[in-house]
C-alpha cells in the first residue's frame, strides 16, 4: 500500500538525502519545511498528462520517472528519464515561462517524488547557488541525453537501436528487468515489432527471453549489429 503524501517536516529527511538539499541557508530550510511535500508514485498510469498546468518543481528522491511523447496512434517513444538526485528541466520550462507540460510522464516502479511549489522554488533558486546549479546542470543534461538520442534514430536501423537498448540497459549479470512492451514504447515502435526482433536475437543466441525480462548471452553478438550499417 502506498503511503500518505508527507508535507512540510515529515518531508524534510527525504528531500535532505538529496545532496543539494543539505547545505541550504537557514531562512531557505525554514521555506522548505512550510512547503515541500513527498509523494509515492507508483508504476502504470501517466502522473502528469501533455498539456497540465505545472504548479512547481519535482525532484525524484527514490526510483525513476520517464518522460515520453504520445503519438496520435498512441505509440510511445521515451524522451528521457528522471533518476535520483535530478529534476525534469520541461516542468522548470513550463513553470517558469508560464507553459503547459509538453508530454507525458510515468513511474518506471516504486517511485517518491518531492514536490516544491512554484513561488518557493523560484525564490529558492534566487537565493540559493546549489539550486542555481542543479536547474543548469539539468539543462545541460537534458540537451546531450536529447542529442544522443536524436543521432541514434537518424545513425542506427531499429534492430541496432533495440541492440544498443540492450546493451546500455543490462545490469553486470546482462540481465534487463524491460517487458517487450516497454521495449517497444522506449523506441517508439509497437510491442509486435520488438517480438519479431527479439525472436531474431534469440536465435542468433545473443539473447534469452524469460517473463518480464531479457538476458544477455552474447554481448559481443550485440555489439557486432552496432557495427554495421
Amino acid at each position: 500500500m502506498a503511503r500518505i503524501p508527507r508535507k512540510g517536516e515529515q518531508a524534510m529527511p527525504e528531500l535532505e538525502a538529496l545532496g543539494i538539499f543539505r547545505n541550504l541557508g537557514e531562512e531557505s530550510r525554514r521555506l522548505l519545511r512550510r512547503g515541500v511535500a513527498c509523494k509515492d508514485c507508483q508504476p502504470g498510469l501517466p502522473i502528469l498528462h501533455k498539456g497540465t498546468p505545472i504548479s512547481g518543481a519535482y525532484f525524484v528522491v527514490g526510483g525513476r520517472l520517464r518522460v515520453y511523447a504520445l503519438a496520435p496512434d498512441g505509440t510511445e517513444a521515451t524522451l528521457y528519464y528522471i533518476d535520483p538526485g535530478e529534476t525534469c528541466v520541461f516542468a522548470l520550462n513550463s513553470l517558469f515561462n508560464d507553459l503547459r507540460y509538453p508530454a507525458w510522464v510515468q513511474a518506471e516502479g516504486p517511485t517518491t517524488v518531492a514536490l516544491i511549489p512554484g513561488p518557493l522554488f523560484r525564490e529558492l533558486f534566487r537565493r540559493e547557488p546549489s539550486i542555481q546549479d542543479v536547474t543548469v546542470r539539468a539543462l545541460s543534461t537534458l540537451v546531450f541525453r536529447l542529442m544522443a538520442e536524436l543521432e541514434e534514430v537518424h545513425a542506427y536501423k531499429l534492430d541496432q537501436r533495440l541492440a544498443n537498448l540492450l546493451l546500455l540497459r543490462a545490469s553486470g549479470e546482462g540481465e534487463i528487468a524491460m517487458t517487450q512492451q516497454q521495449m517497444a514504447a522506449h523506441l517508439g515502435t509497437t510491442r509486435e515489432v520488438v517480438a519479431r526482433l527479439m525472436r531474431e536475437f534469440v536465435a542468433s543466441g545473443a539473447v534469452e527471453t524469460r517473463r518480464g525480462r531479457v538476458l544477455v548471452r552474447d554481448a559481443a553478438a550485440l555489439e557486432a549489429r552496432l557495427a554495421t550499417c
